[in-house]
């Protein structure tokens, strides 16, 4: 059988869906787009051939001929979509955030509780990184011992100047949050968010941003934000443990050595360096609609619990003090 998709919003990510759907991705196909830029969804629609427009998203979600649903619109529509098609009994994978507050992704915890079964699936696409899914593998091997410290680099080449401070944390820092969760299995119980003196470019933004998360366990990460570092996208992190550390850098694909100087380029954003992980996702994702073995990617749970701790990690950021991390108790359709 071969799973019908549908995609909610076709702009960069919803484009980027649809073409691994088309092509790259086996069990699925992609049947339906929507989008609010009718032109934009259908020449998606078109790219792929087989594909149809519609005009209206829940009609997508109630569609006959659409077995699961991909959310990569806006976020303040996450949630109502999410809940479409929990009520349509119908899988979805939404990309982050799952809903914009702690308190939208409440309100889709209960009503898949309510349903009875997961059908949620939020697109931490980190999870899937062969770089990031190979530091967790040798932390749970044992080999360096407990985990006592982890340090993320998340910087971009360059953002909108003057956007709001906290968006640094809940449209970047969040992967980081989520990679700490994932990594560590632990929940993280305090924030702290330290200013540095702001980039010029930022445009009043506090960019960069240092942000400490506390474990339950007592171990830290530090997540270091800067999205308008101005030479590319770079994604870094180490894992010390007590016995010894890993690290993950941007993968090198080849290296030039002219006029003295030996490197390596640098991707201008997030895509090319996560293409393989967006890639693994959607796969996994189908491979589980499928009944397949799967490695299980970000639950409802895992989105609540990253809009949660991000809100968090904004009033640290807002009043310059630390502050502790309480999430709602995990309903028994969550826990591991």
């Amino acid at each position: 059988m071969t799973v019908r998709v549908g995609i909610i919003g076709t702009g960069v990510m919803g484009a980027d869906h649809a073409r691994l759907l088309s092509g790259a991705v086996s069990g699925a196909a992609l049947t339906a787009v929507f989008d609010l830029d009718r032109q934009r969804a259908a020449a998606v629609a078109e790219s792929v051939g087989w594909a149809r427009a519609l005009a209206d998203p829940f009609e997508l979600i109630g569609d006959e001929e659409v077995d699961a649903v991909v959310v990569a619109s806006s976020d303040p529509t996450h949630e109502a979509f999410v809940l479409a098609g929990i009520a349509a009994g119908k899988p979805v994978l939404c990309e982050k955030p799952l809903a914009p507050t702690a308190e939208g992704c409440l309100r889709i915890l209960d009503a898949e509780a309510a349903y009875g079964a997961k059908l949620v699936t939020v697109g931490f696409m980190r999870r899937y990184d062969p770089g990031y899914v190979a530091m967790k593998t040798v932390l749970e091997s044992g080999e360096i011992g407990a985990a006592l410290l982890l340090h993320c680099v998340h910087r971009n080449r360059s953002a909108q100047a003057g956007q709001p401070s906290a968006n640094i944390i809940t449209n970047s820092a969040v992967h980081d949050i989520d990679v700490t969760r994932w990594l560590l299995h632990e929940e993280i119980v305090a924030a702290t968010v330290h200013r540095p003196r702001p980039a010029r470019i930022a445009g009043g933004t506090q960019d960069p941003q240092l942000l400490v998360l506390e474990t339950a366990s007592g171990a830290l990460a530090d997540i270091e934000v800067f999205v308008n570092a101005g030479y590319g996208y770079d994604v870094r992190c180490e894992l010390v443990g007590e016995e010894g550390s890993v690290a993950l850098d941007t993968p090198p694909a080849t290296e030039l050595r002219r006029a003295g100087v030996a490197g390596r380029a640098l991707p201008g954003d997030w895509r090319p360096r996560f293409a393989e992980a967006y890639r693994r996702e959607l796969q996994d994702w189908v491979d589980g609609l499928h009944k397949k073995p799967t490695l299980g990617g970000a639950d409802a749970w895992d989105g609540y619990a990253a809009t949660a701790i991000a809100q968090v990690c904004v009033a640290a950021l807002e009043t310059g003090t630390r502050q502790e991390v309480s999430l709602a108790d995990q309903p028994d359709l969550y826990k591991r």
